[in-house]
């Protein structure tokens, strides 16, 4: 009995004093942006404005997470629909939402895509500051998503902060590359709201933005 007293305490202190899964790079940056909190998300709005030429287009998104709801409107429509509809079912908006919601909500998508894989490069040089930067390269499958097979090469502070990012349609050798600024924050998660490109231009924003 003494000795399987003794066999049994060896493997809890054994268990305890295993060591912990380190998480993945994509996992760090969720994290830093605050993945853990957005279970407490019931829904968020937000309108997407970029600058086309002299023209600045805009339209405004409500996302029902809970629901599984989106509520798109601009100047000449507005409806709402179904994130559980068959693909084939989704109306032409949908892509604009998902290419909105990468803008705003990125760093949460490293935790919620699955059709990825990564690779990860230290002291790299950021395309536009110049600065030394972990470089996070995201590739996803060619079958997935509305544009399967694109890249992005994200430029990481040492608090695993996108400060950069490189899209490259396709994984193809070259890209445009936009900066990450102005976080807000807002229930405990982290949202960048503006995106310049390589002139300094402000390219992509987001206004009114409500976490629910």
């Amino acid at each position: 009995m003494r000795n399987l007293l003794l066999l049994l305490t060896l493997i809890v202190i054994v268990s305890c004093q295993a060591p912990k899964e380190e998480l993945s790079l994509p996992m760090k940056v969720a994290k830093a942006y605050g993945i853990d909190n957005f279970d407490k998300v019931s829904s968020i709005g937000y309108t997407w404005n970029v600058q086309v030429g002299d023209e600045v287009r805009t339209r405004r998104w409500e996302w029902n997470v809970d629901g599984r709801m989106v509520t798109y409107t601009t100047a000449d429509t507005s409806y709402t629909y179904s994130l559980d509809l068959p693909k084939e079912e989704l109306p032409p908006a949908d892509a604009g939402f998902i290419n909105d919601k990468y803008w705003l909500l990125y760093p949460f998508q490293l935790a919620w895509d699955t059709g990825y894989t990564y690779e990860v490069e230290e002291h790299v040089n950021a395309p536009i500051s110049g600065r030394s930067s972990t470089k996070l390269t995201i590739v996803y499958n060619n079958e997935d998503g509305y544009t399967p097979g694109d890249a992005y090469d994200l430029y990481l502070n040492d608090q695993y902060m996108i400060k950069e990012w490189t899209f490259r349609k396709g994984n193809g050798s070259e890209g445009r590359s936009f900066t990450w600024e102005m976080e807000k924050e807002s229930d405990g998660i982290l949202m960048a709201t503006e995106h310049r490109n390589a002139e300094g231009q402000l390219f992509i924003w987001f206004s009114e933005i409500e976490v629910f």
